[in-house]
């Protein structure tokens, strides 16, 4: 199958691609630098040149395509005040791939995630369907599952806020960042508040079965643990600093990321991982943060 990915030279991208390649697929993927092409190049990907903003382009590529994997979203203006705006590129894009793949059965998947699916229990694949929803993703990937209506075999594949592994640059080593500036690996509240979790490879593997398999209309669950506490985590993070671990407020102590660490999101893969037969394998969050990959 030869597919196209956005997103292709990302943390998730990165691990895709050669997960794609490797179980004999053409990848060709969307490159906004010079330096994100020469990567997917190295990888053995073809690259073509532009943006999530260049919509003719999305069309073009996944009509000439068997395929789209849109793992891409405007991260770096999302968390810096520009949610909304991240959100609104994003539906475009899903939107221009819609009217590329229309009428055509190919398979279409887009990333989403878990977080705001549901607090405070186990959110299931069932979750998050609700039109009404405020979250902007969340109506993004409803958008997506739309098009299984238009003959487009489309998925959306919800990942956790955190994608480990080595190299990982998002929360985990935020927290790590925090704690190692403030002096103290802080939790919030009693510190059972839960985050999902899976490693980069997982997702990865995952994100090719869905590709390959995943019936149209489908969502799916890329969590390997359910839920991870914020006190196991900053018990981790204190004993490789060498600081003290603390209950803390968490608007002080975490800032800008106060409002996802006290955010109670277990989240099942049980009926992900009977549709598609996928097993994670990968070190577990613990176990990666016990390796040392976040305090280099």
């Amino acid at each position: 199958m030869h597919v196209f990915v956005t997103g292709a030279s990302g943390w998730i991208g990165s691990a895709t691609v050669p997960e794609l390649i490797g179980a004999g697929h053409r990848v060709t993927g969307l490159a906004r630098s010079e330096a994100s092409a020469a990567a997917l190049t190295a990888a053995g990907a073809e690259v073509v040149r532009g943006t999530l903003d260049d919509l003719d382009v999305l069309r073009d590529t996944a009509s000439a395509t068997d395929g789209v994997v849109h793992l891409a979203f405007k991260h770096d203006i999302a968390f810096s005040g520009g949610f909304a705006q991240a959100a609104d590129a994003d539906r475009l894009a899903i939107e221009a791939f819609g009217a590329a793949l229309t009428g055509s059965g190919k398979p279409f998947l887009i990333a989403s995630g878990t977080i705001g699916v549901a607090t405070g229990r186990v959110a299931t694949e069932q979750d998050g369907l609700d039109a009404g929803n405020p979250n902007p993703r969340l109506t993004n990937a409803l958008l997506t599952l739309a098009l299984a209506g238009r003959d487009v075999r489309a998925s959306v594949v919800r990942l956790p806020p955190t994608v480990h592994g080595d190299g990982d640059h998002g929360f985990m080593a935020t927290l790590v960042g925090i704690a190692r500036a403030k002096g103290v690996a802080g939790y919030p509240g009693d510190g059972t508040s839960r985050w999902p979790a899976v490693h980069r490879s997982d997702a990865a593997r995952l994100l090719r079965l869905a590709l390959e398999q995943a019936p149209a209309g489908s969502v799916l669950h890329a969590t390997a643990e359910e839920g991870v506490q914020q006190r196991d985590i900053a018990n981790v993070i204190g004993r490789h600093l060498g600081v003290p671990v603390e209950a803390v407020t968490a608007d002080d102590h975490f800032s800008w990321l106060s409002a996802l660490v006290g955010i109670d999101s277990p989240v099942s893969s049980t009926a992900t991982r009977e549709l598609l037969g996928w097993q994670p394998t990968g070190p577990t969050l613990l176990e990666d943060l016990e390796q040392g990959h976040y305090f280099k």
